[in-house]
């Protein structure tokens, strides 16, 4: 099982950027992908999920409105556009997989069963 996120890198406040998360070694319509980051000091935050059978998204109210999630399902692959970039949005972000059938919330970093290596985004201001 793999997933692999790439995309991350420099970039000026109010700027974009678009990272990928490539899933192998699992079914993807059986999972749902979250996007995780964690900020130096601060704990992993959950900002974005799609489902990965019917495409539902979901995001945090930090993001809302600045961040764009998607799935390629012929390439498992999510992806997550972010625009309208700040100094605060710097960390490592993770994507992760969670079985559609957990029962806990798609954000709780313990129902995740794979984990990326994460990939780092940082905003200059």
């Amino acid at each position: 099982v793999q997933l692999v996120e790439s995309g991350g890198g420099l970039v000026q406040t109010g700027g974009s950027l678009t990272l990928s998360c490539a899933a192998s070694g699992f079914t993807f319509g059986d999972y749902a992908i979250t996007w995780f980051r964690q900020a130096p000091g601060k704990e992993r935050e959950g900002i974005s999920c799609i489902s990965g059978d019917d495409g539902r998204t979901w995001y945090a109210d930090s993001v809302r409105g600045r961040l764009t999630i998607s799935a390629d399902n012929a390439r498992n692959t999510v992806y997550l556009q972010m625009s309208r970039l700040k100094p605060e949005d710097t960390a490592v972000y993770y994507c992760a997989a969670v079985n559609l059938g957990y029962s806990g919330s798609y954000y709780d970093p313990d129902g995740m069963e794979y984990w990326g290596k994460g990939t780092l985004v940082t905003v200059s201001s």
